[in-house]
This record gives structure tokens, sequence and C-alpha cells, in this order.
């Protein structure tokens, strides 16, 4: 029966055209993001460093009784919240896509302006997210995210600021048309890096485990605080806010 199903011309019909929207379905998402893709590339190569990103000084001033709580690093700092401390005016200097180089290399630019006195930094999941395109590079992509880190660190140290400086968050499920350009080795890369930036720790770095309050047991971002494969979600800076707020709080009565 089922045989002869199929050898009706209308069967036939049917399946070419769910194959057929299947193939347009799938070239619009290729499409959609390969043009993302494109235009972060060329917006790169018009401000390389993101310096003209800020146009506009904040709009106000800390407090005499307030200290100045600067965030600086990639999109996963610059989408971080601002935690409610009265302790702190906040300000944020996070660029969606850049790696540790180009944070590094505007440091100069947007961090050392303000003369924070605690700078939290989140950078290196877009330096990691590479590995898949230059498998070949991996030792040398880890090496310069460490050095990277590390002369932030220093140039943050000269300025006397307190560095908060955050582990690299876990990433969450690889999306279908990213997996051709995705590899098993960033998670474990991650690791290595967070084992790195855990021995930083010394008076004037606080290091924030962020990773281990976000990782699942897979190895994976929580679901609950995962809206993509790089990002966090509100309920996850939520979470990390509250343990922040509790680091700002010590920092504040030093």
């Amino acid at each position: 029966m089922i045989g002869n199903r199929l050898k009706h011309p209308t069967h036939w019909l049917t399946i070419l055209v769910i194959l057929l929207l299947s193939s347009i379905l799938v070239n619009v998402i290729l499409f959609t993001v390969g043009r993302s893709y494109y235009l972060q590339l060329n917006a790169v190569r018009l401000d390389p460093l993101g310096l003209k990103f800020f146009e506009k000084a904040p709009s106000s001033q800390a407090a005499d009784d307030q200290q100045v709580l600067l965030f600086f690093g990639d999109s996963r700092a610059e989408s971080w919240p601002f935690p409610q401390n009265p302790a702190y005016y906040t300000i944020n200097r996070g660029i969606g896509g850049q790696t540790s180089g180009q944070v590094l290399a505007r440091y100069d630019q947007h961090a050392r302006p303000f003369n924070a006195d605690v700078i939290v930094i989140q950078v290196g999941i877009n330096d990691l997210k590479t590995i898949p395109l230059f498998p070949h590079e991996k030792e040398r992509i880890i090496a310069d995210l460490q050095a990277n880190i590390s002369q932030i660190l220093a140039s943050a140290e000269q300025q006397e600021a307190h560095v908060i400086l955050t582990t690299i968050f876990p990433v969450g499920e690889v999306p279908l048309e990213r997996r051709p350009f995705w590899s098993d080795d960033v998670p474990p890369a991650i690791i290595e890096m967070n084992q790195f930036i855990a021995q930083q720790a010394r008076p004037t770095v606080t290091i924030f485990d962020t990773y281990e309050r976000l990782v699942a047991a897979d190895g994976r971002m929580q679901d609950q605080f995962s809206p993509d494969l790089l990002h966090l979600n509100k309920a996850g800076y939520d979470l990390l806010n509250q343990e922040l707020n509790v680091l700002l709080d010590q920092l504040a009565e030093k």
C-alpha cells in the first residue's frame, strides 16, 4: 500500500515541494548569517578598534561619595546590566565582537580617561571561537590571549585601579548554521584559559569565577541562562550581579 501511494504523482509532488521549501529555508538562514558576518567584517575594517563606537561621554559624573566602576571587554561586558549599588558610578565600555587584542589596543582611549576605581573585565571568547577556523593556530591563539589579558591587567594596575577579572563564560548549544564553523576544541580552550585567569589573583586583582556559576553538568551553559551560543540572558546576569555586588561592597569598604 505504501509503495502504491509513493508511486502516485501527487505524493512525489508533495515531497519535492517540501524539499524545495526546506532548501529555501536553509539558504535564507545561511544568507542571513553570512550577511551579518560580512557587515561585521567591513565595520571592523572601517574602525578596527571601535574607537568611534562611543560618540558621547557619560552624561553625568560620580558623586563625591561614589567610586567609579567600569565594565570593559567584549559583548558579554557590553550587555552586562549595571549592578544596583549606590556606592558606585558605573560606566560601560564593552564592544561586541572584539578580541582581546582589540580591547587591549583601545584601553588608552576607552578605559584610561575615566580613572576608574574598579574595572570589571570580561574578554576572550572572540579569540577562542576562531580556533575552529584556524586549528593549527590554537596554541598561538591561547598564548596571545593570555598575553593580552596580562597587558590589560598591567595597564589597569598602573592606574591604581582594582580589577575584577571574570572567567570566560561557558558556551551554549551550537546552532545548526554554526556547526560547520565550530569544533569541540573550544570548550577545553575555555577551561584552559580560565585556569590561567584563576592564577592572576593578587591584591589588585580579584577573580570572579562566572564560569562555575553558569555551567551545566555537560559543560555547556545552563539552558535557563543561554539565549544563544555565546551570550547570556537577563537571568544569567542577575545571578552574576548578586555575587558581583558582594565583591563591590567588599572593595568599597577598603
